[in-house]
């Protein structure tokens, strides 16, 4: 039910040796698209794809204006061994969220930020570019009891309280399963986040992923205000 396929810039011949690695490796990867030096990003639709992970920032933007998952992964030395079950991390506001909220924080500042999401506790925020993500995540979750899940989810937020209930309320409105939820009130995410052993994390913010990739794969996802001007 889950599927890996392999989108490179590589050429057809190149790719060989590729397949090669991935057999070596015994990994279970039998698709793949080589582009010979062009964009590969055009084969993530006609593939079908719900998350889209690269080292190329212009493919990864490409691919969320697209209405596909996508994040660049930063370079790191930590690698989790654990079998049995991935367990992915997400932050919330312009990840999982739309990034209205953030955008009040941004140009009013915190008390304005929890007196907005406190009077508006009880309205579901609008979809961030993971949404569809968690969702299918989700879908696949239950087909399991959740103690034997081979997928563990986990929110990791700067956010406290009262702005915790917002998020609650949201996940609840769409019926979506999230297993843990960490709201940190402005405290580095890194150790949090090895905690938890997360297998691969998705956040906006540039500072954020670079403290976090110190600790865990961490993946920037270039949506929302704090990614305007760059």
């Amino acid at each position: 039910r889950v599927e890996v396929v392999l989108i490179s810039r590589n050429t057809a011949d190149s790719g060989l040796r590729i397949f090669n690695s991935i057999a070596h490796y015994d990994l279970d990867i039998t698709r793949a698209a080589f582009s010979g030096g062009e964009s590969p990003f055009r084969y993530v639709t006609p593939f079908s794809a719900d998350l889209y992970l690269s080292a190329d920032p212009a493919n990864v933007r490409q691919a969320l204006q697209s209405k596909v998952a996508a994040a660049t992964i930063l370079p790191s030395r930590k690698h989790m061994q654990r079998e049995g079950q991935l367990r992915i991390a997400f932050d919330g506001d312009a990840v999982i969220f739309a990034d209205d909220s953030e955008r009040v924080y941004q140009s009013e500042g915190l008390a304005a930020f929890a007196a907005a999401e406190k009077e508006m506790a009880t309205t579901p925020m609008t979809d961030g570019p993971f949404r569809k993500l968690l969702q299918s995540l989700h879908e696949l979750q239950v087909g399991w009891p959740r103690d034997e899940a081979p997928i563990r989810t986990a929110l990791f937020t700067a956010r406290s309280a009262p702005a915790h209930e917002r998020v609650i309320r949201t996940l609840r409105a769409w019926n979506i399963r999230i297993d843990e939820a960490v709201f940190l009130g402005g405290l580095d995410k890194g150790e949090f986040l090895e905690t938890f052993g997360a297998d691969i994390f998705f956040d906006d913010q540039t500072g954020h992923c670079e403290s976090a990739s110190r600790y865990v794969t961490t993946g920037h996802v270039p949506h929302g205000v704090t990614n305007d001007a760059s």
